[in-house]
């Protein structure tokens, strides 16, 4: 009998600890792990990106994405993509750390996986574009880049 309670108690500890949070930006396994959109994996730290969200019955789930304009180009196919619950999360190119998207600023020019040419930062730079500016971009680049039809 005392053998079974500790094995239930191990069990729930293990479900607890790791158990993912609600919201927020999830751990990578880079290189591990593959884009929800090209299916490359994702291992570049500085324009990796992430989407959390689903639809609005059931819980939400987090995708992760090779290039900035991957997880853009995505997201805008779904279905949920407006629902206030959606998170997306960009790397900082400088830093690494996972910046709330929507209030990044952006610069053109960098050499990114996917070749939009993104680079995110928490700070806004000379030039820098916003959130908006930068989804434009992105389907501006797709359409010349990646639309093959």
């Amino acid at each position: 009998m005392r053998r079974m309670f500790n094995l239930l108690v191990l069990t729930l500890l293990v479900a607890g600890c790791s158990r993912q949070a609600d919201t927020g930006p999830v751990e990578v396994r880079w290189d591990k792990e593959s884009c929800e959109r090209c299916a490359m994996a994702v291992g570049d730290r500085k324009y990796s990106a992430q989407v959390r969200g689903g639809a609005v019955d059931t819980k939400t789930r987090v995708y992760k994405f090779d290039d900035n304009g991957c997880a853009v180009i995505w997201l805008d196919k779904q279905a949920w993509k407006d629902d206030a619950r959606t998170e997306i999360w960009v790397t900082d190119q400088s830093s690494g750390e996972w910046l709330d998207a929507r209030l990044a600023s952006y610069v053109t020019g960098k050499v990114t996986p996917m070749d939009y040419g993104l680079g995110a930062h928490r700070e806004a730079a000379p030039g820098a574009m916003d959130f908006t500016r930068a989804r434009e971009h992105i389907f501006s680049v797709d359409k010349r880049k990646h639309d093959h039809t």
